[in-house]
């Protein structure tokens, strides 16, 4: 799959009027970004430096060092990684009392994590009366309001984590048409390696970003053979 999308991206430099930098490829590790990026500068040469290739979260993260203030966060906030997140849902579970043999900060990351990827905010949560209810039967039925607590304190320290670094920049490309238009108008192609493993949020962060400009070209795992007889 890496060599399809280097050897496509190869062909639309050698093929088309574009510079590297109106190129976006997307994957899913650090490992094969960086193998995409060395075979594609064996290929081309130092202009491969230029192309926007990396995973989901370092293209985001990029994206949102320029533009984070209009969020209201620094543009040098901090990446919470899983360490740093659990430690806060710990840290805010005994500040609201909470039943720590309820509230684990292992499921609550997830939970947190799920939400966020489903575009899910503790508004939208609270008023979703199914996800209530299952807090309820869990015997977690506070969720909502320490996920409400944790986004406010990453934000006043001035930080993200993981999940936000995608929710953000959806959150940018929603709330402020103009700087969409900017990305919208540079990347001329995308390209999406592991396509099958994205999930609602990189999908939708996804059309927004092609508009109705851009090209798409996904490359996705082959499926296993079916059992035969």
């Amino acid at each position: 799959k890496t060599r399809v999308l280097v050897h496509r991206i190869a062909w639309l430099l050698a093929t088309e009027p574009i510079s590297p930098h109106q190129i976006l490829a997307v994957t899913f590790t650090n490992k094969a970004a960086g193998e995409m990026r060395e075979r594609i500068e064996a290929l081309i040469g130092p202009s491969a430096r230029s192309l926007w290739m990396g995973t989901f979260h370092s293209v985001f993260a990029r994206i949102l060092r320029r533009h984070a203030e209009v969020l209201g966060y620094p543009s040098n906030f901090s990446i919470y990684d899983t360490d740093d997140t659990k430690s806060l849902i710990k840290s805010l579970v005994r500040e609201m009392n909470l039943d720590e043999a309820y509230y684990k900060p292992s499921p609550l990351y997830a939970r947190i994590s799920s939400a966020k990827n489903a575009l899910i905010t503790p508004d939208e949560y609270q008023n979703d009366v199914g996800l209530m209810a299952g807090d309820r039967a869990s015997g977690r039925a506070r969720f909502v309001e320490l996920y409400r607590a944790y986004v406010q304190r990453c934000h006043r320290s001035g930080a993200m984590d993981f999940d936000d670094l995608l929710l953000q920049t959806f959150r940018l490309f929603n709330e402020h048409p103009d700087i969409l238009h900017q990305y919208q108008m540079q990347f001329k192609h995308l390209l999406v390696d592991e396509f099958q493993d994205t999930n609602a949020i990189q999908y939708a962060w996804l059309r927004l970003l092609a508009g109705e400009r851009a090209s798409v070209f996904a490359v996705t795992a082959p499926r296993p053979a079916a059992a035969c007889c």
